[in-house]
């Protein structure tokens, strides 16, 4: 067994291994100006447009957080106003139907008020027609009565005044006693 030694490992660069320290140092000299060019010039560009475009990422969600927030307060202003909205139609409603009711029942009131008026009318001239009526037939009930009276007894009757009272008494007489059953009259 072989004891445990560091031993260098030798490599071969081929082409790339330097023949001279100059190249090496020339080398070094030149990673260190790469370097430093990198890291006075480019890093700092880089690090600029990283910030730039992280300040450009964290505005947009700032942004979209508020716009968020500004559509969410939209919205429940408009559920908000749309209550309001169904609550008033629902009051207009309710209102409406009172008020077709109340309608309703004046025009109810008003037809009753015009069907009594109509009907008082109608009665007071049937009254008047009826007492005219009656009137007229008396009138001829009379004349028939003398009439027939001066032709049973044979003269005539028509000029005399007491047959004429004497007739109306009797038509009265008739009218002032009550109606019997039936429809017939004593």
């Amino acid at each position: 067994m072989v004891p445990n030694m560091w031993v260098p490992l030798e490599m071969n660069l081929g082409p790339l291994a330097p023949h001279h320290l100059s190249e090496i140092i020339a080398g070094i000299v030149l990673i260190l100006i790469v370097t430093f060019v990198f890291a006075k010039k480019v890093v700092p560009s880089f690090e600029t447009m990283y910030a730039e475009r992280s300040e450009a990422i964290q505005g947009g969600m700032e942004r979209a957080e508020r716009a968020q927030a500004e559509a969410e307060a939209a919205r429940q202003q408009y559920t908000s106003q749309l209550s309001q909205a169904r609550d008033e139609a629902a009051q207009i409603r309710e209102e409406a139907k009172s008020q077709g009711a109340q309608i309703l029942a004046e025009m109810r009131d008003q037809a009753t008020k015009e069907s009594a008026r109509i009907l008082e009318t109608a009665r007071t001239q049937i009254a008047a027609e009826r007492s005219q009526a009656m009137h007229q037939l008396t009138s001829e009930v009379g004349g028939l009565a003398t009439t027939l009276a001066g032709r049973i007894v044979g003269e005539s009757l028509e000029d005399d005044q007491r047959v004429r009272a004497t007739v109306d008494r009797f038509l009265a007489d008739l009218e002032s006693q009550p109606a019997r059953t039936g429809g017939q009259q004593a």
